[in-house]
């Protein structure tokens, strides 16, 4: 995966600490997790989400092309209404999420970092005859988030895609200091973030995704899968195991050891307590972290197979599961 260059501007704000792997370019915290994590649960403050890709698609044909090849019912996505969508593999698995706005004349979408150049190649490659651009916007957008209850004003003409979680600005960059200095403040670190989308059971690309995740197993059915639209790549998949089958994994919430020091890191192994350490690996930690109430959180994949009501240890962690997908 590609990163993108840019460096955030608000990482020279006091007490940014930069975040790293995936999240590079950005701020993991200013200083205050837990008073953070707070602010954005209570409504107010923004999180810098400058490091995700900005691809537009304009074009009169832009939402009916788009329609041809997401998971979701884009065809008469009315201007302003917010969606998400997957591009599939011919097998099913998951290779692209979208979290997409139409403004009237164009396709605004944000996607993970690094992720756009082989999001716009597939989508390049599928225009054909139809009436449809695409364009990298990362270098000239700036994605902002504001959660929901936030009373900050928003810049006039600046697109927004608003969702029961909050509303994403696609903020020109060039404006993303002197808004940081606005009454939207204070700046909220994209750790806080996440905590918050583990305690909602959001599922995050390249965090509970692998090489073989289908949208079923992470209960993107229904929020970025219409079951009811027409083909798309990997769409007979979708249809024979929600139609015949089940998942051979299912997303999971765990509660862990408050006592432990070390969080459990992504691809950690899941077991059942009973068997310790040694025992049979039956699922991985997708994300974690410290929750400002909650104590210490994270989603994890496990077989389908694996009991509601199982003691489950991730490495050496007790953790102590909720159900998010039914098995």
């Amino acid at each position: 995966m590609q990163r993108h260059s840019t460096r955030s501007p608000l990482l020279s704000l006091p007490g940014a600490v930069p975040a790293e792997g995936r999240d590079e370019g950005v701020a993991a915290h200013y200083g205050d997790l837990f008073r953070e994590q707070r602010a954005l649960a209570d409504g107010t403050g923004f999180v810098d989400l400058s490091h995700r890709g900005v691809v537009t698609v304009t074009g009169d044909d832009r939402l009916s092309w788009l329609h041809l090849l997401l998971t979701q019912h884009v065809s008469e996505l009315p201007a302003g209404q917010a969606t998400e969508a997957l591009i599939l593999s011919a097998h099913g698995h998951i290779e692209h999420a979208l979290y997409l706005v139409d403004d009237g004349t164009t396709v605004w979408m944000h996607v993970e970092p690094g992720t756009q150049d082989a999001l716009i190649a597939y989508l390049e490659s599928m225009k054909f005859f139809y009436r449809a651009d695409v364009a990298d916007r990362t270098d000239d957008f700036a994605v902002v988030h504001l959660p929901a209850g936030s009373i900050a004003p928003i810049p006039d003409g600046t697109v927004v895609r608003e969702t029961a979680h909050g509303r994403d600005l696609f903020l020109p960059r060039a404006e993303l200091e002197s808004f940081a200095a606005g009454p939207a403040k204070p700046a909220i670190g994209i750790l806080a973030y996440e905590a918050l989308r583990i305690e909602a059971h959001r599922p995050r690309l390249g965090m509970e995704t692998d090489h073989r995740t289908i949208p079923h197993e992470l209960g993107w059915i229904g929020t970025a899968v219409h079951l009811q639209k027409g083909c798309y790549r990997g769409q007979e998949t979708v249809a024979r195991v929600h139609n015949l089958g089940k998942p051979p994994r299912r997303l999971v919430f765990l509660h862990l050891d408050g006592s432990e020091v070390h969080l459990p890191g992504h691809g950690t192994p899941i077991r059942l307590a009973a068997d310790g350490p040694e025992g049979r690996q039956l699922g991985f930690i997708t994300t974690s972290a410290r929750h400002h109430e909650l104590g210490p959180i994270a989603l994890a994949l496990v077989k389908r197979n694996v009991p509601v009501d199982a003691e489950l240890i991730a490495d050496t962690t007790a953790a102590a599961q909720e159900v998010v997908v039914e098995p």
